[in-house]
């Protein structure tokens, strides 16, 4: 399968895209093997660039520079949605069928930007 692109394509300029893996993997979804390669992988940290509860993804901007991770709704620990800014730590897992891309998971926001955050049972 390929990825799925998000953005608006009725812009005649450049628009803005990003690419959400497909099939998108889960925490349920997520195989044993898998989550075993994932905790095996160093925490890192970023800050969220985007992410949407309705949509139920998002993005992180890894401090370490590179292409931006994309974080599924089910991967994000603790009691707060996410807003842009948070800073946030992070393991990558592999996503199939190639394993040539990754995603965030085990994702604990660190550091909450100054806005209002809304808890999860809230939303």
């Amino acid at each position: 399968m390929s990825s799925l692109t998000v953005g608006n394509a009725n812009k005649s300029s450049s628009p803005k895209q990003a690419t959400i893996p497909s099939p998108l993997i889960t925490r349920r979804t997520r195989t044993p093997s898998m989550s075993e390669r994932a905790l095996e992988s160093p925490e890192l940290s970023g800050t969220i660039k985007s992410f949407c509860r309705e949509k139920g993804h998002g993005f992180i901007t890894p401090n370490t520079g590179g292409a931006d991770i994309f974080v599924h709704v089910s991967d994000v620990e603790g009691e707060f949605v996410p807003l842009p800014g948070d800073i946030v730590k992070y393991r990558l897992c592999p996503i199939p069928p190639k394993f040539e891309k990754y995603q965030a998971v085990h994702v604990h926001i660190t550091n909450l930007t100054p806005e209002l955050h809304k808890k999860w049972e809230l939303c």
